[in-house]
């Protein structure tokens, strides 16, 4: 059984890697942002009170977090392990996450902040059937246009670079620091997130050993 974490900015592919892990390795892939937007999108109690924290700029409280990691983790769906993005965050939800659960390694995606800056400002959202596009790797074959259903493309309400560089502060302050934990415990592994998804992905599977 295997269980990584996987940790890195905003725009460093933690989405994609986690991703081409499942698929490779059978393993079960728990994004804590993806349940999340769930609660919000199914209009559930937990969406409401996530609906107005959001709407106040504030951040989801960490008993709010733990309480959500717990009970999916409980689903024990994941026979052969689980790889986890958006959780932890800070020194709390790592301590927790200790507590509870044995982890085989952290992997963190390293990509600085310009780069950062660039991957996310050319990310564009379908307004009608809400698929992703990326204008650098992955633009439409018409401009501005879905090539699914051809609704307009649009950029997320929380991709300006004032809201970016306020996510970044936020990880610089709160999220590294939750490496310095795990590396006490020898359980972090740092690869490289500027080259493309295979590339990255054949250092994680190297340097895990896989």
């Amino acid at each position: 059984m295997r269980k990584y974490v996987v940790m890195g900015v905003q725009g460093s592919g933690k989405g994609t890697q986690c991703a081409l892990l499942s698929k490779e390795y059978d393993l079960v892939h728990i994004s804590v942002g993806d349940i999340f937007r769930w609660h919000v999108q199914h209009h559930t109690k937990l969406g409401a009170q996530v609906r107005r924290t959001m709407a106040a700029g504030e951040l989801i409280g960490d008993d709010q977090v733990e309480a959500v990691v717990r009970e999916r983790l409980h689903q024990h769906d994941w026979n052969y392990g689980f790889v986890i993005d958006g959780f932890p965050r800070n020194g709390r939800q790592a301590e927790f996450f200790l507590e509870s659960y044995d982890i085989d390694s952290v992997i963190h995606l390293d990509l600085p902040d310009d780069e950062v800056h660039r991957r996310v400002l050319n990310r564009r959202l379908c307004s009608r059937c809400g698929m992703d596009y990326n204008l650098i790797a992955d633009r439409p074959e018409e401009e501005g246009k879905c090539d699914v259903c051809g609704g307009e493309l649009v950029t997320r309400p929380d991709d300006t670079p004032e809201a970016l560089d306020a996510r970044l502060r936020e990880y610089h302050d709160k999220t590294k620091p939750v490496l310095d934990i795990f590396r006490r415990k020898e359980f972090v592994v740092t690869v490289d997130a500027r080259p493309d998804a295979d590339t990255v992905q054949q250092e994680i599977r190297r340097k895990l050993g896989l």
